[in-house]
């Protein structure tokens, strides 16, 4: 038995070596341009990913297969971009795991709070077995998932106070995404969570019809949200993954040698967006600091961590086996 797993083995190591030496001969594929949209702006990780990948794709097919780049939500927002991923009306996209999650629920399992204690124990769940059986998942929604790239350890902030412990939170008005983890967290913590799509949140924190938000350092920095929000609780309550997605009209009218690079091309391009975020979080923090925002680095995390328990007994199990399968891979 041992025999016949190491011989299957070496055949597939041996076709994934052809497949790879014949990947750069494209001179007979018809040319294809794929839109790739996403949400946030030019400055944002995501495009930093996207334009990478841009990059990436159309030198290793030699040309063969471009890739048009839509920021700014200019083709929807994320679950807008989903669903037209799924029809063939958007070929693939950058997006934030929360809104992927409403279509394989497991996804959620990512975000429940205080999972991953460093960036480096994430993508080592993330790149392993598990998140590419979570990735394969997608398959079932008419969705082709290629690789992690990241949105980041997630930091409140807000406009009227500082907030050090979940009391600080009391009463609070925070956008959340359109995901029941995230809602449930900050009910839990004592926020009046409101979820509604990024775009809105714009808008509803220059009205002030919303006290804060909760994101990376490098969205608060990129979107200049200090003009709005007066606060931020270094909180890194929740690391959140984003995907490199596709929809399967797109993907399965490519050659597989087409595939191939694209899915090669998406795991560089995210490694890529989350070592220059790592190198970008630091400095954006200081500027933040110096166009005035108060940053608590030091919040009370144990109360934090005490305070979502419902959370885990609430969504333990919903995930299945994935939650103690990746609390054991923590280990």
């Amino acid at each position: 038995m041992k025999k016949l797993t190491l011989n299957t083995l070496t055949l597939s190591i041996s076709l994934a070596l052809a497949s790879t030496a014949f990947a750069s001969d494209f001179s007979d594929m018809d040319p294809v341009t794929l839109r790739l949209a996403h949400v946030v702006n030019e400055q944002d990780g995501f495009h930093i990913a996207a334009v990478k990948f841009q990059d990436l794709v159309s030198e290793r097919t030699e040309g063969a297969v471009s890739i048009e780049l839509y920021p700014n939500a200019s083709l929807g927002d994320e679950r807008t971009l989903l669903e037209g991923m799924q029809i063939g009306t958007v070929d693939m996209g950058v997006i934030t795991n929360g809104p992927v999650a409403n279509f394989v629920e497991e996804m959620a399992v990512f975000e429940l709070p205080f999972l991953f204690p460093s960036p480096q124990a994430a993508y080592d769940v993330l790149d392993g077995p598990i998140g590419q059986e979570l990735l394969d998942k997608l398959s079932g929604v008419n969705l082709k998932g290629l690789a992690y790239a990241e949105r980041g350890f997630r930091n409140l902030t807000n406009s009227e106070r500082p907030v050090n412990t979940p009391e600080d939170m009391d009463g609070l008005r925070i956008r959340v995404m359109e995901n029941p983890v995230y809602v449930d967290t900050f009910r839990a913590l004592g926020a009046n969570a409101i979820p509604m799509a990024w775009t809105e949140a714009l808008t509803a924190m220059q009205q002030g019809t919303i006290d804060g938000q909760e994101n990376p350092v490098n969205v608060v920095h990129s979107f200049k949200l200090n003009e709005t929000q007066n606060y931020m609780t270094l909180s890194r309550h929740t690391y959140a993954p984003a995907i490199f997605v596709m929809g399967m009209p797109a993907w399965t009218k490519l050659p597989e040698a087409a595939q191939d690079v694209l899915a090669q091309a998406a795991q560089e391009a995210a490694e890529h967006e989350r070592e220059v975020n790592a190198e970008m979080a630091s400095r954006q923090l200081a500027e933040l600091r110096e166009a005035g925002m108060q940053v608590n680095d030091n919040p009370d995390i144990s109360a934090f961590q005490a305070a979502v328990a419902p959370v885990y007994e609430k969504y333990g199990k919903q995930f299945g086996d994935y939650l103690p399968r990746i609390q054991e891979a923590l280990k």
